[in-house]
């Protein structure tokens, strides 16, 4: 029964990863962006899990043998990199156009960050990770169309 509880205690961090990660998605799905609210919360849940998992791994098989290594730096590289990977394919690119879709990318990023530290439980941090993102998206985006907006009337 002691398995349980102590897995119970586990699925803290996923599941603030999935209330946390679910705020971004919709942000982004309002915007009718392509990567919306179930891809990130997907995203950040499985960053929080495969950080538990990992470290149940070195609390459950970590001994001091020098023969056996776990290696959380890189977990960490791996999440980046399979994210990075994840976010390379919302990048588009036409000829003599901008190319499309970095900030999908980039939110796909920070919302695999936030899952990460969910998973590590620095839940102040992923909560302060996700307003600052948020405002990001929203406020900053709001703003930036506006001096577009502004420079456009200029050159009319």
């Amino acid at each position: 029964m002691d398995s349980f509880w102590n897995e119970l205690k586990l699925m803290q961090g996923p599941l603030v990863a999935f209330v946390l990660s679910g705020m971004i998605g919709w942000e982004r799905e309002r915007m009718h962006r392509s990567a919306g609210l179930r891809t990130h919360m997907l995203v950040g849940m499985s960053a929080a899990l495969f950080v538990v998992l990992a470290e149940s791994l070195i609390v459950s098989f970590g001994t001091d043998d020098n023969g056996v290594r776990f290696d959380m730096i890189g977990l960490l590289g791996a999440v980046v990199s399979g994210i990075s990977f994840l976010g390379a394919g919302a990048i588009f690119s036409d000829r003599g156009q901008k190319a499309k879709g970095l900030t999908t990318a980039a939110g796909l990023l920070a919302t695999a960050g936030v899952g990460v530290a969910c998973g590590l439980h620095l839940y102040v941090l992923a909560t302060g990770s996700t307003l600052l993102f948020l405002f990001t998206l929203a406020v900053v985006r709001r703003l930036a169309q506006g001096e577009a907006d502004s420079a456009a009337e200029e050159q009319e």
